[in-house]
């Protein structure tokens, strides 16, 4: 026999012959054995999986001539003319072309005749799923209550999508995926009667690709001896399929984990030259590491659960990352190929997806993050950060009071500026509780940011990249720092303007705020620092910058002492509820 359409030539034509459905078949052969057969069925599973093929066996076990019989002789004229479909009282609809209600009335009109040909009249549904909602319901009488000579035969992949009132008025069967050695063992069986020439490891790869659907294993089988010439090899099958070597797998795996960014990109150059697709590529290295890590977690599993046919060498190359990298290059990976659908180069986001993995900073999960910044500790790089952040402002401390025009960097001594530090009286926000106090703002750096403020769109544009970038970073520093909005730029420092205290707060304790400027530096590409404000002060400073003051100064500190509608300054324990609570949530009673 010619080696093609192996599907057709080795579907299932008797019961035994069904791969994987033991529990099916016996329930099926036991009903036509004692006579109870229902009047509708519902066979749902995966794809290639026989539901197709089970529906028509039991077509001619229930009208065999030597029947009705648990397997069907195949023999007999009526067995041999509904497998050729020449059978008018046995019909197969495809759901998917004939899904509106004028299709089922037709139906619907013609199950009341008796067959003619056979004993029973079978009607095969697949992709049941796929009809109208008018077309259910006009099946759901039929259906419940068929003729005697009827019997109904649903077939679907996606059963979540039936109706439950036309669920509950069929027997349901839920057909399962082939195991691996179930399928490797009926492709050697048809290797050996076909005469093709077949590589265990072949027939393995070939298995795992179909993915438990006996149907598509055949079909790859057919297409890999077809190309081969009827001798199917591991590289013969996996140049056929489109798939990736063994090898290229292996040196890609060493480039991540070296973190050779130019090693990883003449690997993605030479496979795209090869022909292979970015988002397949993507799919196959992602499997690639999560078997690297089913050897750390189950090396005793075997290798049925995984893609790659030499388990030593999974072991030794997974000995050289570490069970958390692991976790976190199979969740990166998971992430781009979802982004990837829908990319207009998917080329690039596979590269950039590599390159990330290569990239210097340390790769932590979301959830690890979010721990550390509860905590208040600081990876490796953000103290690096922190350091050069501080010694930077030493300098610059150092030259300001050499000069003589240096401010006091914490909370002004007078009773005024205590006060006033919960209704806009220093930029800084004051006097207080210490480190989780942001710092004051020196009259003359409010200034230059006012000044630079017409000057800054450029530099400003770049916030929606700066966000993102830190929503990658940490996405908890990311949702305080959304309550921001960027003022101004000026002499490597970004102006950013809270409109809630508490945010701004936030924003400014040291690993939140080292984790901000280190993606500033990145973007801007030098030393960037971070400097907040709340937005009722800024809008006072520009107001006062165009000649129309709305605040006391003393010195060089911008001091806003607010007063009440009697003229008399403000108490300090009323701006300080007003400053935690609100203004909405304070109520204020003369004794």
């Amino acid at each position: 026999m010619a080696h093609l359409a192996l599907y057709r030539a080795w579907r299932p034509q008797t019961f035994k012959d069904m791969v994987g459905q033991q529990h099916i078949v016996q329930t099926l052969q036991n009903a036509i054995r004692e006579d109870r057969l229902s009047h509708a069925y519902l066979f749902s599973g995966p794809r290639g999986t026989g539901k197709t093929s089970a529906a028509k066996i039991l077509a001619k076990a229930v009208n065999c001539e030597h029947g009705p019989s648990t397997e069907p002789c195949n023999e007999c004229s009526q067995c041999q003319r509904i497998t050729s479909g020449s059978v008018m009282d046995v019909v197969e609809i495809d759901a998917a072309s004939n899904r509106g209600v004028e299709e089922i009335r037709d139906i619907r009109d013609k199950v009341k005749y008796s067959p003619t040909e056979v004993r029973r009249k079978v009607y095969i549904i697949d992709e049941v799923h796929m009809l109208t909602t008018e077309a259910f319901n006009a099946l759901l009488k039929t259906l419940e209550e068929p003729p005697g000579h009827v019997m109904f035969v649903l077939a679907t992949t996606e059963p979540h999508k039936l109706p439950p009132t036309i669920i509950s008025r069929c027997q349901r069967f839920d057909f399962r995926r082939v195991s691996l050695e179930e399928q490797s063992s009926r492709l050697r069986e048809i290797c050996s009667v076909e005469k093709i020439g077949a590589e265990e490891e072949a027939i393995r790869y070939i298995a795992r690709l179909s993915d438990g659907g006996m149907r598509d294993a055949l079909s790859l089988l057919d297409q890999i001896s077809s190309f081969t010439g009827g001798q199917v090899t591991l590289a013969h099958a996996v140049e056929a399929t489109g798939g990736l070597p063994s090898e290229q797998f292996s040196r890609l795996a060493i480039a991540v984990r070296d973190r050779d960014a130019s090693k990883v990109l003449l690997e993605i150059d030479e496979m795209m030259r090869a022909g292979k697709s970015a988002d397949k590529s993507l799919e196959q290295l992602m499997h690639y590491f999560r078997d690297l890590l089913l050897a750390q977690l189950a090396p005793d599993a075997g290798d049925s659960s995984g893609r790659i046919a030499n388990p030593a060498e999974l072991k030794e190359m997974s000995s050289g990352f570490s069970r958390e990298r692991l976790f976190a290059i199979i969740d990166l990976l998971n992430r781009y190929q979802g982004e990837m659908k829908y990319a207009a180069h998917p080329q690039t986001m596979f590269e950039i997806a590599l390159l990330k993995l290569c990239s210097d900073e340390p790769i932590a999960s979301s959830g690890a993050g979010e721990a550390n910044a509860a905590g208040g500790g600081v990876g490796r790089v953000e103290l690096g950060q922190l350091k050069q952040q501080i010694a930077a402002l030493e300098s610059k401390l150092g030259s300001l009071l050499a000069g003589g025009g240096g401010n006091h960097a914490s909370g002004g001594s007078s009773p005024s500026s205590s006060s006033g530090s919960s209704r806009a009286s220093s930029v800084g926000g004051g006097s207080g509780s210490g480190a989780s106090r942001p710092a004051q703002v020196s009259r003359a750096k409010l200034n230059a940011f006012v000044e630079a403020h017409a000057g800054s769109g450029p530099s400003i544009a770049k916030w929606p990249q700066i966000l993102q970038r830190v929503k990658e970073e940490r996405v908890t520093v990311h949702a305080w720092l959304t309550d921001g909005e960027p003022v101004a730029y000026a002499d490597g420092a970004m102006a950013v303007a809270f409109k809630n205290t508490i945010h701004r707060e936030t924003t400014e304790r040291p690993a939140n705020k080292g984790v901000i400027e280190g993606v500033l530096s990145s973007i801007y590409g030098q030393p960037t620092q971070l400097v907040t404000l709340m937005q009722k002060e800024w809008q006072e400073a520009v107001a006062e910058s165009s000649g129309q003051p709305k605040a006391d100064r003393a010195g060089e500190e911008l001091q806003l002492i607010p007063d009440d509608e009697s003229g008399e300054k403000a108490e300090p324990l009323i701006d300080e509820a007003v400053r935690l609570f609100g203004e909405q949530l304070v109520t204020i009673k003369d004794d």
